[in-house]
């Protein structure tokens, strides 16, 4: 499922002439922002009510579902009011859960779908917090939307996209739709058809595209909109993948490989418990000596030469350092509990 559109709601005729190449190619909802919350004032923060008129004249042309953004119980009450089709609480909004609750009790009892895009910064409690304030509401029509998370490093893409924040959120609730925003995570076009393939592949069932009858022109996210032909063009190139397979051979296959991986994770469990069990005796030899926790050099040096090795084996720098931190960190979690234990070591 695609749903786009322009990223503000410019004039009635942008939206009508965005919503026109949508349709032309089969595109069903129109996103478009009314109220656009803004860094700085002084910024277009959207047309506002006069928008909402120019979405019900999409619906009544076009055939459309219509959709947009909503920070506020009245925003809410106006949607409602002009028969919005969909909703959608942004990444700041998400990360206010005093906001968050006003836009649930608005919208209690209510039957219209509602999206929650991740917060801003990397929180899943934060992100299903949101979820859960909406379902206690009595919002039952609930799905998410990935957009990644604002970062001070330097990436290529104006948001990371941090997949493995939304793989978790999509183990814990599978049945729940699941949407990628890949122009705010992108925030150019160059970025848009990687990030849309990497999402499919990742099995979410569709995706949030801004686009603008005339980028060049557009008040807000020019760099990231797509023409519709251009959304046509990046769309027809993705490769949507099945979920699974009946198939024999593949299934015969498959579950050879991972009976293979079931084996070795055993094996790393294994291996874990006994490298930490080697972590409990430094411990102790440690408190006998009465020596501190952690020596930086050591673990600087560890780390480098795990690193190095990996790169040897074909594993990368990222995942080495994620996989040897956290064995470190819990190291150090079972050496403190045995120097806080205040019991002599015989």
């Amino acid at each position: 499922m695609v749903i786009a559109g322009p990223c503000s709601a410019e004039s009635e005729e942008q939206v009508m002439e965005t919503a026109r190449g949508l349709a032309a190619f089969g595109i069903h909802v129109l996103r478009a922002g009314v109220w656009k919350p803004r860094t700085h004032p002084g910024c277009f923060e959207g047309a506002g009510i006069p928008a909402l008129k120019w979405l019900q004249r999409v619906k009544k042309e076009l055939g459309m579902k219509v959709a947009t953004e909503v920070a506020s119980a009245g925003h809410v009450y106006a949607c409602l009011k002009y028969g919005i089709d969909m909703v959608w609480i942004g990444a700041r909004t998400t990360a206010n859960p005093f906001l968050v609750q006003e836009i649930a009790d608005a919208l209690e009892d209510t039957d219209i779908p509602v999206l929650v895009k991740n917060p801003v910064n990397p929180d899943l409690d934060l992100w299903i917090g949101a979820l859960e304030r909406l379902n206690r509401a009595g919002v039952t029509k609930l799905g998410v939307i990935h957009r990644g998370f604002s970062t001070s490093q330097k990436i290529a893409y104006r948001n990371d996209p941090i997949w493995k924040i939304a793989i978790e959120l999509r183990t814990r609730y599978p049945s729940l739709p699941f949407f990628a925003d890949p122009s705010h995570m992108g925030g150019s076009r160059e970025y848009l058809q990687e990030i849309s393939q990497w999402a499919l592949d990742l099995g979410l069932e569709g995706l949030m595209v801004e686009s603008h009858c005339d980028p060049s022109c557009a008040l807000s996210d020019a760099k990231q909109q797509l023409t519709p032909p251009e959304l046509k063009q990046m769309l027809e190139s993705l490769v949507v993948r099945d979920s699974d397979t009946d198939n024999d051979a593949y299934r015969s296959g498959i579950d050879a490989l991972r009976s293979r991986i079931d084996v070795i994770d055993e094996g790393l469990l294994a291996t874990l418990a006994s490298r930490l069990e080697i972590s409990r005796k430094i411990g102790t030899y440690k408190k006998e000596h009465n020596i501190a926790i952690i020596q930086a050099s050591r673990w600087d040096s560890i780390l480098e030469k795990m690193i190095a090795e990996g790169a040897a084996l074909g594993l990368s720098r990222e995942f080495v350092t994620a996989v040897f931190t956290a064995i470190h960190e819990e190291s150090v979690r079972v050496q403190n509990d045995i120097l806080a234990n205040d019991t002599p070591v015989q």
